[in-house]
């Protein structure tokens, strides 16, 4: 046995004494499916997977992690894309799954709250708001995977950000545990309460570096009882831009999505499901899914006929849903664009946010400069533009040989991220930094907010063993 080896079987050995005799895992075959995340691009087998059923169980690991200066990482439905809830690739560190701790403990339809334990599937909360007439606005692609606890850890953004907010807008309160054991109970679900520090904004898209998120109070809303959703064909994406602002001013809060999506990301899906007719009569250089929904009494029909009437010449054509099935079908264009864009195989993924007002300029300079440097590449452009949030990817030729992907997805970043920065946006909007953008996050970040953000981290996690190597770079604590 190497030195290693006989570290991590005494690690493993400490960890285990005082614990129920199934929460640690370290069999190498039954932590496979710990080990990667759902891209398929990040790889790694932890120390060992402890899944706790509670706080107070978690409470006990933390405490025995932090005696000794085990790391650990904390997981939940591995449904990221930045390499964060996958161990780091040395086995020095643990995986702390949050998959036994799913129940919705409460739902409350006077408060318009409910309290939900972090390892909980966001659609199953959904599902469980939506059974007292709520609404959980959370929403996503991955929603039948991902748990409430990475999407808070993340603060996760989705379709619905436009109306209700990135998911920090919708939590309520947190139940925590640190870094030492110990459990910060702020499972308030209090609209108002302007006591002091909001000490929940902290952990909110920290990534599980500051703390382990074992339970959250949500906002909720009412469950709409209307919907209204169309596709909509036009000339330009400054035409977008421009349906846009009308849309958002005549429709108001009832403007619940609004979807960008170019024509070569609606051919990815038309190839991937040939049996799938193209939306509309002609073919267009953008799209747009728009959706408005809301409860009681308004006309929504009406209010979205008169949107798109008064949209006047930016609009080349466009069809509404006149069913739940046509509902669905326009936002499967939306979702099979997203699963076949990368052909089966590896492709850059961006998630950029820019000033909505230059949105349409920040697009047309980044995929010129990515056809002029890279032309046998295949951008993809699709977003929330609400938002200005733009997911900008890039596919390789299908013939490229592994070796040349890495070369091309950093100049095809380095392109993206320098186009980001000239129009005064950010390299993440919701997909976080985890350890695959930290780099590039590093490098934007300016000496006094470093500082700030490393003091966060001394204070909360003193010894560094929660989420090393995310976000912020790894510090002089010896691991395992």
């Amino acid at each position: 046995m190497n030195v290693v080896s006989g570290l991590r079987s005494r690690a493993l050995e400490f960890l285990a004494d005082g614990l129920s005799h199934d929460m640690l895992i370290d069999d190498v075959q039954d932590m496979a499916r710990f080990s990667r995340d759902w891209s398929g691009d990040h790889f790694a087998v932890p120390m060992a997977v402890a899944r706790p059923r509670s706080a107070q169980e978690l409470s006990t690991l933390m405490q025995r992690c932090y005696a000794k200066g085990i790391r650990a990482a904390p997981q939940g439905g591995l449904t990221g894309l930045v390499a964060g809830a996958v161990a780091a690739p040395d086995r020095r560190e643990i995986v702390v799954s949050l998959e036994r701790m799913a129940r919705v403990r409460s739902v409350n339809p006077i408060d318009f709250a409910m309290i939900v334990e972090a390892g909980c599937v966001l659609e199953t909360a959904k599902r469980a708001a939506e059974a007292q007439q709520c609404f959980l606005p959370i929403t996503f692609g991955a929603q039948g995977s991902c748990h409430v606890g990475g999407n808070v850890a993340t603060n996760a953004g989705g379709f619905n950000v436009l109306r209700y907010g990135m998911t920090r807008d919708l939590v309520l309160g947190l139940e925590v545990v640190l870094a030492d054991g110990r459990i910060w109970d702020g499972l308030r679900t209090l609209r108002k309460d302007n006591r002091g520090y909001d000490l929940k904004q902290l952990f909110i898209g920290s990534e599980g570096t500051l703390g382990i998120i074992t339970a959250i109070a949500f906002k909720l809303f009412p469950k709409p009882t209307q919907i209204e959703t169309a596709w909509i064909g036009l000339r330009s994406v400054e035409d977008a831009m421009a349906f846009y602002a009308k849309a958002r001013r005549s429709c108001s809060d009832l403007l619940s999505a609004f979807e960008l999506i170019l024509r070569d990301g609606l051919e990815v899906a038309l190839r991937a499901r040939p049996d799938l007719p193209d939306p509309l009569a002609g073919v267009y250089p953008v799209y747009v899914l728009m959706e408005l929904s809301a409860s009681g009494s308004v006309d929504l029909a009406g209010m979205m006929e008169s949107a798109l009437a008064d949209a006047g010449d930016a609009i080349a054509d466009g069809v509404i849903a006149k069913s739940l099935a046509q509902t669905e079908r326009m936002w499967l264009y939306r979702e099979i664009m997203v699963e076949a864009q990368g052909n089966g195989g590896r492709y850059l993924r961006t998630d950029v946010s820019i000033p909505i007002s230059t949105l349409a300029d920040f697009l047309t300079e980044a995929l010129a400069k990515l056809g002029s440097a890279l032309p046998h590449a295949k951008p993809v452009a699709y977003g929330h533009v609400g938002d200005g949030n733009i997911h900008l990817n890039v596919a390789p030729p299908l013939d490229f040989a592994a070796e040349q992907m890495e070369p091309l997805f950093h100049e095809a970043e380095a392109i993206i991220f320098a186009a980001v920065d000239r129009f005064g946006g950010s390299i993440s909007a919701e997909h976080g930094i985890g350890r695959l953008k930290q780099k590039a996050f590093l490098a934007r970040l300016d000496d006094v907010s470093l500082d700030l953000a490393n003091q966060l981290k001394k204070a909360l996690d003193p010894r560094s063993i929660l989420g090393m190597g995310r976000i912020l770079p790894d510090d002089s604590n010896p691991p395992l």
